[in-house]
């Protein structure tokens, strides 16, 4: 198969869809892998790296777009959307449910598009999805606390306090695996940590893990507004894979925090947890609602691009693979590949994506069906 390789565009992403060692592995396996010149170098990755590899470097992006399957990190943006065909697979972040433009756009190129996000395993874990989840959340509590400095706008807190001073207190919506690598941050720095999830199991799980660290509650409207009325720091980690993000933190609940808290929405690539929030850049990275500063890029992990890239490469590795080898038969033969399609023929094939955007839906089995 021929696979391409394209250089993100989005704001402030440096990440890559595929590593040296990835394209070996490929090129290995009969492949040709299309590398547009400097794809990698935003995670110090250079073209004579790919090229020793075997990839073929391209000059531009239309080359590498070209392809039979491209590989990327983030969704297409505007710019690239003539890029979208009916005989392309886009494997790559699509995050469908809170971009109608884009999913409309995909489906009247009649492009297929498997979505990292929603490929499932059958026992609910998201492998395509962990590894940025777990970058983001460890940041969350980096970035978090970072801002409640004064001179970010914050309230001047310390995460850890001092002896003689009581530490900073963090509230985590969500136990899933952004929740536990944010939590695992914020107990490391000594902070006071609260963390809800609707899923008792869940709340048990991470009671044992950290052994009395932090306080766990059933993730219910009273208890979020009491754990956001005395954060210093929330971080909105909500997922519902496949659907926008539901709202917990309403607008009106904002006038109840502490003026210079600081709200750090992972979920804000799904729409967002907390009302308020729409997405920024590492550039510019927050703004001020109701005297609570909200941190909501939507691109986390490309702040640490290196590791994201690695990381993400490591589990997706597997089913560039199966696809390079078998093309859509891989879908067809794979119950977790094939949660991840998200379009194909001009077909929506994820029903949370339809249901959120109100559109119709046709079950992936039924759509790969010739």
């Amino acid at each position: 198969m021929l696979i391409g390789l394209p250089k993100e565009i989005k704001d402030d992403e440096n990440r890559v869809g595929m590593t040296p060692g990835a394209v070996q592995t490929l090129s290995r396996r009969g492949h040709r892998v299309l590398v547009q010149s400097g794809a990698g170098l935003g995670s110090g990755i250079t073209d004579a790296e790919y090229h020793a590899a075997g990839g073929e470097i391209v000059p531009d992006a239309a080359a590498a777009w070209s392809a039979q399957m491209v590989v990327k990190v983030k969704e297409p943006i505007a710019s690239e959307y003539a890029f979208l065909r009916p005989d392309l697979t886009l494997f790559t972040y699509l995050h469908l449910a809170a971009n109608r433009t884009l999913t409309e756009r995909m489906l009247a190129s009649g492009a297929t598009g498997i979505a990292y996000e929603t490929v499932t395993a059958p026992n609910g874990y998201l492998p395509l999805l962990a590894p940025m989840s777990e970058v983001a959340g460890r940041m969350a509590t980096q970035v978090g606390a970072s801002h409640l400095e004064k001179h970010l706008g914050g309230r001047g807190v310390l995460l850890g306090g001092v002896p003689g001073v009581p530490p900073g207190q963090v509230t985590i919506l969500g136990g899933g695996v952004v929740g536990l690598n944010a939590a695992r941050i914020a107990v490391g720095m000594g902070a006071q940590v609260t963390i809800l999830d609707t899923r008792h199991e869940r709340l048990q799980y991470l009671d044992d893990i950290f052994m009395g660290r932090l306080h766990t509650r059933t993730s219910n409207e009273i208890n979020i507004e009491d754990a956001v009325f005395h954060a210093d720091l929330v971080i909105g980690a909500v997922l519902i894979a496949g659907h926008r993000a539901p709202w917990l933190v309403t607008r009106d609940m904002l006038q109840g925090m502490r003026p210079g808290s600081v709200i750090v929405d992972v979920s804000v690539d799904q729409g967002g947890c907390v009302e308020s929030t729409h997405p920024t850049t590492h550039h510019d990275p927050t703004y001020v609602v109701d005297g609570v500063v909200h941190y909501c890029v939507a691109n986390m992990p490309g702040a640490v691009p290196r590791t994201s890239t690695f990381a993400l490469v490591n589990q997706t590795l597997p089913y560039i693979i199966a696809l390079a080898d078998k093309g859509l038969n891989a879908l067809r033969g794979d119950a977790a590949l094939r949660a991840g399609l998200n379009i194909h023929g001009g077909a929506l094939t994820c029903r949370g994506v339809a249901e959120g955007l109100g559109m119709p839906y046709t079950e992936a089995e039924a759509a790969l069906t010739p």
